[in-house]
């Protein structure tokens, strides 16, 4: 998995969800290695604006062709924005994990602490070349 992109600027859970911090709202959405996993992704599904959350909670759905995922939120908090977009074109994911297919934003709860689990780049690096 060495051709997989992972962006040194985010951190990342065990089920191949990353978060940017952005102010005081964090960006959530999966990894490059979780959509080449699932390949073409035909839906996704992410709970609504005022949804709040613990760390690792499940709070949405991917499915593809060839499978469905669930997805996770890193950290806690309340989402406050889902991407719209990927509603009518989910294959954004496929495109852009790391950018335009990101998924929702969350306003933290206790961001230090749930940020404490999470990988940085290199971690999760090894971590997926472990798999």
């Amino acid at each position: 998995m060495s051709d997989t992109a992972v962006k040194d600027d985010r951190k990342y859970s065990k089920d191949h969800e990353w978060i940017k911090v952005e102010g005081d709202l964090v960006v959530i959405g999966i990894t490059d290695f979780a959509q080449n996993s699932l390949h073409e992704i035909t839906f996704v599904e992410i709970s609504e604006v005022g949804t709040v959350l613990e760390a690792n909670n499940e709070c949405g759905l991917v499915e593809s062709m060839k499978a469905s995922s669930d997805i996770f939120s890193p950290v806690g908090g309340e989402i406050v924005e889902v991407n719209t977009e990927l509603e009518d074109a989910p294959e954004i994911v496929n495109e852009d994990p790391y950018g335009k297919g990101w998924m929702f934003k969350l306003k933290p709860t206790n961001l230090d602490a749930d940020l404490e689990g999470l990988m940085d780049a290199a971690a999760y690096k090894e971590f997926i070349e472990s798999l």
